[in-house]
């Protein structure tokens, strides 16, 4: 049985890295910050993972997804705080402004043409509402398959 309290550290401890970082700590990085060994720091990762609260990449045990930030480069820049983080979609890039409580530039590309677009986050608001977001997926089945999505 995992230690519930520990668990949710480790969550807070992985956000905070990334926020700090831009990238997901490792499952070493991880065991040394809580003293654990590496398989006991895996454990905890799966079963963040089983819970929905990252998104790990089994064969490899990095973290690709930690809602709203990416653990991979993807085409969903976001600029803020002097850092750039990548967002797993057009969703979570913004969603990272907000998870920062910052101003941000974000650049993201089209799908399809692979146009640049570019958004900017001011107090917690688009200031170019003209432009539109499609979710070609609905939201219930984005768990199908979440890298797709």
């Amino acid at each position: 049985m995992k230690d519930e309290n520990l668990l949710w550290q480790i969550r807070h401890f992985v956000y905070q890295h990334l926020a700090d970082t831009t990238m997901p700590p490792s499952v070493d990085v991880t065991a040394a910050r809580f003293n654990l060994s590496a398989e006991e720091a895996t454990d905890y990762y799966k079963e963040l993972h089983n819970r929905h609260a990252f998104f790990l990449d089994l064969e490899s045990m990095t973290i690709r997804m930690a809602n709203p930030f990416s653990g991979i480069p993807t085409d969903f820049k976001v600029h803020a705080n002097g850092k750039t983080y990548y967002a797993n979609c057009a969703w979570d890039m913004l969603g990272i402004p907000a998870a920062l409580h910052a101003d941000a530039i974000i650049e993201a590309k089209f799908t399809e043409s692979n146009d640049l677009v570019k958004l900017e986050v001011k107090n917690g608001k688009v200031t170019n509402p003209d432009l539109l977001v499609h979710f070609p997926l609905a939201f219930s089945r984005w768990y199908d398959d979440l890298v797709f999505t």
